[in-house]
This record gives structure tokens, C-alpha cells and sequence, in this order.
């Protein structure tokens, strides 16, 4: 089957994961709306493509806090990569590394935080945390990513509890005895009541302050009002994010959001988005709204599912070739070029 665009990756992945696993990477919150949206969405925004622009030398690099990528398409943090290929996370950042670009590892990872280093030194990681009621733990992967080489600390905001998503609780969800979420496996175990700490307010931004000299970014944001919270808090990035449509349902779709944050920040801190990404298209579309750079979540997982870090590459690649010539075609040489007049953009 020749891999052409991410939905033959998606298909492949549907076909041979494990229903289980398919089913958990898949879910989305009660009845899916805001899942499906996050991508329905990206389809309601035309273009207003220029001409005559003499596109016959592109750049598509672009730099996230200072660290150059080889384009604006990173890897969001995910969580259990092990369900989708045995080597799991490892393969992600060997993937990330390879394709020069950024990999988000997460709090929930099937592999430490030291493998994931050790099996791409050098690449460009940063951490994704959440605030744990066992507040010792959240500290001590705090400093273990920084000593690591982690360049970003980023803090999921909207997860004080974990959405109602049906397939799992159907299939009792839980992770394969063979597997584990290494990197809280000394501090306690996760199975309990959940270790989540739904205290956690903004004030927790200056408690990991206190913990870390590595810049934060704030991930889950949807509104003015908390962008600008996150501002006068000291984060460096924001992430608009709906976690996938997988927290509240009904919730807007994270380009819908993008414009309003955007806008509350002023230039102030980098913004980036995720969900609903599928196409080089849909990258263009995000830049020219503003975003500094698009996190992918499970296109990532369907790369893996099918053929672990080579395939998660085909994934990257087939995105960034689409993303270099929708860039071309809508009369953009550079992504320094991108900007709001490329798209026809209309609030409700």
C-alpha cells in the first residue's frame, strides 16, 4: 500500500493495532464533537492565494524559543507509544531527531526519560509535565529532564481529571502487564486513585518556576482571558489545545481558539497549536493564524503503528512536503512570509 497522505497512515493503524489500543488512541470526550471539529474546522478556512511570487527557492525553517527545526511541524506529547510499536517512545525520538524537529515527550511515556535521551542524544526535546498530588515526583521529573538536556518544560493545564471517553471505559482500558509508565514507576503507582492534582492553580507556575531555570510553556489554553493569565505568569509558550477533543466536549476547535490567543498576547510569548492537523495545508493555514509552530498527536501514533520510527518519518515527511508546496502555491517563499491576508478567516 503506498503511503500517499496521513489518513492511508490512520487506515493502516485502525486495520492492524489492537482494538484496545486503537480505541484509547482514537477516543475523544462523550459524543467526539469537539475531536471531529478540531479537523472540520481546518476545511471551513479558504485561502487567498497570491501569484506570481517567484517561489522557486523555499525556506521552511523556523525557530521555537531560540532552537532552529526544519519546519514548523513538532510531535505533541502523547502518552503510552509502546501500545503502537514495541520500542515506543524510544523510536519517537529517534524519529524527531532524524526529521529535525521537536519531540514533546510525556509525563505518561513507556520508556524513561534517560531512554529517550540515550537513544537520540542531541535532539531537540522538551517535557511534558503534569502537577501529580504526590508533588515530590512532579519535582523530581522536573530536574531529570532538565539534567537530560530537555530545553522546555510544558505544563498540561487541562487535566485536573480525565474526560469521560466511552470506548475506554467499555473496554475497561488499562496498559498491558508487560508495559509501564516508567517514569513514575519508583514514586507510586498509577493505577490508584488518580495521582492527578486537581488543586493545581496558576501559582503552581511559580512553585515549577522556583524548580527549574528551562522556559515553560503552557499547554491546553483556549481563551483570551487564560492567555493573558499565562502572561502576566511568566510562561514563555502557549499551546492551544483541547487535548484532542479527549477533556471537554464541546469545546472550540483549537484553530477556532488560535485567533483569540493570538491575539490576547500581542507578540508577547510564542503561541503553538494542536489538533486537527492533517494535512501541509492545515500547517500553512495554522502560521498564517498565528502559530509559531503545529504540534502533531496521532498522526505521530499512526507512524508508529505502522513501521515504528521509519514510520513516523514517512508521517513528518509527506507533512512537510505538503506543507512546502501549499506554501509555494499560495505565493509564499519563506515562513517569514506567512501571514493573516493568506486565509479568508471569519468568526462565528
Amino acid at each position: 500500500m503506498a503511503m500517499v497522505c496521513l489518513s492511508d497512515f490512520e487506515a493502516y493503524a485502525k486495520k492492524y493495532l489492537p482494538k484496545i489500543a486503537w480505541d484509547y488512541f482514537a477516543a475523544g470526550a462523550d459524543d467526539c464533537t469537539t475531536r471531529d471539529e478540531n479537523i472540520l474546522a481546518y476545511k471551513r478556512i479558504p485561502f487567498r492565494p497570491r501569484m506570481l511570487r517567484d517561489v522557486s527557492v523555499m525556506d521552511i525553517r523556523t525557530k521555537i524559543l531560540g532552537s532552529e527545526i526544519s519546519f514548523p511541524v513538532g510531535i505533541a506529547p502523547t502518552g503510552f507509544h509502546q501500545l503502537a510499536w514495541p520500542d515506543g517512545e524510544k523510536s519517537t525520538a529517534k524519529a524527531a531527531r532524524a526529521m529535525d524537529t521537536c519531540y514533546i515527550a510525556s509525563t505518561y511515556s513507556t520508556c524513561t526519560l534517560e531512554e529517550i535521551s540515550t537513544a537520540a542524544p542531541g535532539g531537540l526535546r522538551w517535557f511534558q509535565l503534569y502537577i501529580h498530588r504526590n508533588r515530590e515526583a512532579s519535582r523530581q521529573l522536573v530536574q531529570r529532564a532538565e539534567a537530560l538536556g530537555f530545553r522546555g518544560l510544558v505544563l498540561t493545564a487541562d487535566l485536573p481529571y480525565t474526560g469521560k471517553r466511552r470506548d475506554d471505559v467499555r473496554n475497561g482500558f488499562r496498559l498491558p502487564p508487560h508495559m509501564k509508565v516508567k517514569n513514575l514507576e519508583r514514586a507510586f503507582e498509577v493505577c490508584k486513585l488518580s495521582p492527578l492534582d486537581p488543586s493545581v492553580t496558576w501559582n503552581d507556575i511559580y512553585w515549577l518556576r522556583s524548580l527549574t531555570s528551562l522556559p515553560i510553556i503552557i499547554k491546553g489554553i483556549l481563551t483570551r482571558e487564560d492567555a493573558e493569565l499565562a502572561v502576566r505568569h511568566g510562561v514563555q509558550g502557549i499551546i492551544v489545545s483541547n487535548h484532542g477533543g479527549r477533556q471537554l466536549d464541546e469545546g472550540p476547535a483549537t484553530i477556532d481558539a488560535l485567533v483569540e490567543v493570538v491575539e490576547a498576547v500581542r507578540g508577547r510569548v510564542e503561541v503553538y497549536v494542536d489538533g486537527g492537523i492533517r494535512k501541509g495545508s492545515d500547517v500553512l493555514k495554522a502560521l498564517a493564524l498565528g502559530a509559531k509552530c503545529v504540534f502533531i498527536g496521532r498522526p505521530a501514533l499512526w507512524g508508529l503503528a505502522y513501521k515504528g520510527e521509519e514510520g513516523l518519518q514517512d508521517v513528518l515527511r509527506i507533512l512537510q512536503d505538503e506543507f512546502r508546496l501549499s506554501m509555494a502555491l499560495a505565493g509564499c517563499a519563506s515562513v517569514s512570509e506567512i501571514g493573516q491576508h493568506l486565509v479568508q478567516f471569519s468568526r462565528l
